[in-house]
Parts: structure tokens; sequence; C-alpha cells
């Protein structure tokens, strides 16, 4: 998964679980960045009554390194507070709810969002509404306008958007898992099963996504709006995080439960399956409470992953090249820990400068594609990942292909790719987003849900 349960603690509190982020210059309004920042995945729709929603006590932030020194420079901070409006009922919503404000939705969110930057902290919006769950037709009957209420506008231009999405994450969790069992070659595999359909695990599935629509002057290091590529300036790194009181008090009656002490950060994510496959178990949860700058402790996983050796082994005779390579990989370090200097690809360049940091860099001087490939770069689209990341990017087969070498002659161009590392996929067809902001498409409900299961 791009970061679903991807440590051991955070596999325990979904709440604070950062599980995608994107990152993409917008479709709609060229001179504007939209980054979603999704939490709390792997919801079951008709998970009520108590349905699916932000932490009260986790800090939720987007940060944003323009400075060239891969350091955080901005950061969008939220922070929810949850109301009850009726406390003797057990229901979510006590009838039909056609607004955000309706006296029938019992439990609802607001938040807070501030800027902070250079020292400085200020509130962009102020008791903004979150938008419901989407129990089901006879409680929501017209969700799309309800979650469209929840888009809100900020100071300076930009937009804002929390509640819950349809995740947009696609991948069959069930062959991966299964010692990578890859398609198209399954029936290549050292231990020999049937072959199966590719499934979308995560189709039928919501998460919690903080969408921030904002203009590139308000990103880049000195409020300009970068036409050219190659300059400096035109690059940012984003990363997500989710943060923690260091303690927690506990008292007899919940409502007075209190939690003390400055910040901790309990989850982070920037590019996609990073933490989830490049980092060993035992380190999963200190590279989550660590800052990016400090990935350089991390880097072995990525100049020797330990997929890229797995794949000789589960497949033998497939991948006899990449099995004969025992460079360590700059392919990958350049990509995921430096960005892409100039030259490497051409007209492309994501670089934010040697320090070795796990961010999702985005170059802002790169318009949207007219026609977007799933394969982002590797399909010839310089809009995609590991441009950033858009929905519609097939990250894990582009980033399987990289780790089964196809990006290594970046680098290396003595090196030739096995043939089998451009086929490598998990064969699954690209969902439909929306067109417009925050992209992705409405959570599903929970009794559309349960009688699409009964079925």
């Amino acid at each position: 998964m791009s970061s679903h349960r991807e440590a051991p603690e955070i596999s325990k509190d979904p709440v604070a679980d950062s599980s995608d982020l994107y990152a993409f210059v917008d479709p709609e309004q060229p001179r504007m960045v939209t980054i979603l920042a999704n939490y709390v995945p792997l919801q079951d729709p008709a998970g009520g009554p108590n349905f699916f929603e932000f932490g009260d006590d986790v800090r939720y932030a987007i940060h944003v390194s323009n400075g060239g020194d891969a350091r955080t420079d901005l950061t969008f901070a939220l922070e929810f507070t949850t109301h009850v409006r009726n406390r003797n009922t057990f229901l979510y919503n006590t009838g039909p709810v056609d607004s955000l404000d309706s006296p029938n939705l019992n439990r609802y969110q607001t938040y807070t969002l501030t800027r902070e930057a250079h020292g400085r902290r200020t509130v962009l919006a102020k008791d903004v509404p979150v938008a419901p769950a989407n129990v089901g037709p006879r409680s929501m009957p017209a969700y799309r306008d309800l979650s469209r209420a929840a888009i809100r506008s900020l100071p300076g231009g930009g937009t804002v958007f929390a509640g819950p999405r349809a995740d947009g994450f696609y991948v069959d969790l069930g062959s991966v898992f299964d010692l990578l069992a890859l398609r198209p070659f399954q029936n290549l595999h050292r231990f020999r099963s049937p072959a199966a359909k590719s499934v979308n695990t995560l189709a039928g599935l919501n998460v919690h996504t903080i969408a921030l629509r904002l203009p590139i002057s308000s990103l880049t290091r000195d409020g300009s709006t970068p036409r050219e590529v190659n300059d400096a300036r035109s690059v940012i790194g984003v990363y997500t995080s989710a943060s923690r009181r260091r303690a927690r008090l506990l008292d007899d009656n919940p409502a007075h439960d209190r939690s003390h002490g400055s910040w901790q950060q309990v989850s982070r994510l920037g590019n996609p399956l990073f933490n989830e496959v490049l980092v060993p178990m035992v380190r999963k949860d200190a590279w989550n409470r660590s800052d990016p700058e400090h990935d350089r402790n991390f880097a072995q996983g990525v100049l020797q992953p330990e997929v890229s050796a797995l794949l000789p082994v589960l497949y033998p005779d497939v991948f006899p090249r990449l099995a004969a390579y025992t460079k360590p990989r700059a392919d990958l370090a350049a990509i995921l820990l430096t960005g892409l200097p100039s030259g490497v690809v051409d007209g492309l360049q994501t670089f934010t400068g040697t320090r070795q940091a796990d961010l999702l860099r985005l170059n802002v001087a790169i318009r949207p594609s007219a026609k977007p490939s799933p394969l982002g770069v590797l399909g010839g689209d310089l809009a995609g990942f590991p441009n950033g990341r858009r929905p519609i990017d097939d990250v894990f087969t582009i980033e399987l292909r990289a780790l089964a070498g196809l990006t290594i002659p970046l680098v290396d161009p003595a090196f030739t790719p096995d043939d089998a590392a451009g086929l490598v996929t998990d064969q699954l067809e690209t969902p439909t987003f929306k067109s417009s902001f925050p992209y992705l498409a409405t959570p599903h409900d929970g009794y559309s849900a349960h009688t699409a299961a009964a079925s």
C-alpha cells in the first residue's frame, strides 16, 4: 500500500496514519498547486454508528520545502474539534441531513487551519465544517451537494476541504503480499499457484482527505511563479505528517482525559511506498518519528532495496541482469532522496539539493498534461510521478518497474534492463476521479456498500 498500516505502531493508530500524499499543478487553475493528504485508511463506509473521523488529539500537517536544502519552510497545520448536538442519542444523525448545519447532523467536526513560516503563525481559517460521513441515501439524500458545501475559500485565493473521500490509491494487495505474486508472469513464480484475476483491494473503501489548493506564488521561496523548468525556484518538496502530544492522562470520565506536552510526530509520508517497502520493519516506527532532513540514516534501504534482491529469487531466470547488478541504486537515490538534476530526463528536473530526504518533489513550471499517462514520467508524461503525484498516477507499477531496474540507465547507461522490468504491473484499470477540486471521488456510502456486498 502507499502508506496504509506501513509500520507496526501506526497500524494500531489509524486516525493518525498518513496514508497517501498527492501534489500537482492544478489542471483547472494552472497557477495553483493542489495538495491532497489522506489519513485514516481502510474505512468501511458502513462502519457506524461511530463513523470514521479526524482525531481531536492529532495535529495534521502539510509541510513544504522550497529553500533547496530539503528542510521545512512552510507548514499548513489543521486541528479538529468534535461537537455533539444531542447527548441523549446514540445516532450519528437523527434524520435526513441537507446542510452542514442541519440539526439532524448530531455529531460533526470543525477545524482551524494555520500557516507557519519562519516562526510566524497565521490563522487562515477557523471553525470550518468538515464534510460528514456518507451514511446512506436516507440520511444524506444529496451527499455531493453536502460535501461541496465543505469546500471553502482562503485568504489570498486558496481553497480548502476536509472530509471523507473514496480512496484513490489502487493496488492488488492480496497479490503483492503473497510473496510478490506479480503480473504478467505469475506462472513463473518459484512457488507456483493458480493465477488469479487482479483485484483493486481498496475499491469500495474510504479515507479522510485534507485538500489544499494554493497559489504557486505562496509556495515558492521568493513569492514568484516560475516558468522555467531549470529554475531552482520551480521545485518544491512536500511531505505530510500527523503528531500527538507526548503524554495523555486518562480519567475515570473519558470527557476529562487530557493530553500534555509538545507535539511528537508519529506518522509521515513523502513518496508513496517509501516506508512500506524501503525501510526494515524494526526501523519503520523510528522513520515515522524522524524528519525528512535526517533520511540519510535510512538511505541504505534505497541504495540496496530488498525487493530488487527478491525479484530474481522469486522469479528464476526472469531478471538475470538485475540479479547481476551489484552497484548501489543511484537511480532510486536520485528519484526519491534528492530529486532528479537537470539533464537526466529531457525537460524535467526535481532537484532540491544534495541533502537526502524523502520528499514528494514537484516542478511547478511544468504545466498539466492534456493527455495524462498513469505511468507518469515512465510513460512520457512529465507532469506525473515522480514529478509530484496525481490521483491518476499508477505509483505501484511505476515504482515496481523502477525497483526491477527500469530506471538504472538514467545514471548507468551501460546497463540494459531485463525485458520483464518494463512489463511488470498489477494489471488494474485506472479508477475514475473527479475532474474538479478536491479530485478524489465522492466517498462510498454505507448503505450501498452493504447492499453491494450482499448481492
